[in-house]
């Protein structure tokens, strides 16, 4: 049986907000199982980090807002975006931003969040923080 992966590397590039939801669910799971793990953000997903909990401005891919996914997620005992995303930060979760997806949606840098911390980079940032070992998921 061959060796679990040593290290999680996520790309966040659709900016639906269950998608970014669930890209915290799994880098929470995986850096509570010991698992390294580095969520890189780009393109829509980019939005997800911006000031002002921008997540609440994705679009979801059901008939409700963000801000009404991330309610009845919570209602049903699922863990609400802000908690998913302090838990990832707080266990160590790398963040990384890609700075050609910012040019592409004309986000600056100054618009994300102070409280994450963000590694601005590219997909050779990327690519080099990855394990050759490991296991990378598109989201």
């Amino acid at each position: 049986m061959p060796a679990p992966p040593d290290k999680l590397s996520i790309v966040v590039f659709s900016g639906a907000f269950e998608r970014v939801h669930y890209a915290l669910v799994m880098a929470g799971a995986a850096i509570a199982s010991n698992k390294p793990v580095t969520l890189f953000f780009t393109m829509g997903a980019a939005r997800a980090l911006m000031k002002d909990q921008g997540w609440r401005k994705l679009p979801s891919d059901e008939a409700v807002s963000a801000s009404a996914m991330d309610e009845l997620f919570k209602a049903r005992g699922i863990g609400a975006f802000e908690e998913l995303l302090e838990a990832c930060i707080a266990l160590g979760v790398v963040f990384q931003v890609c700075e050609m997806g910012l040019k592409a949606l004309g986000i600056d840098s100054n618009d994300l969040r102070a409280d994450v911390p963000v590694a601005m980079g590219g997909v050779v940032t990327f690519l080099a923080d990855a394990s050759k070992d490991g296991a990378m998921i598109f989201v």
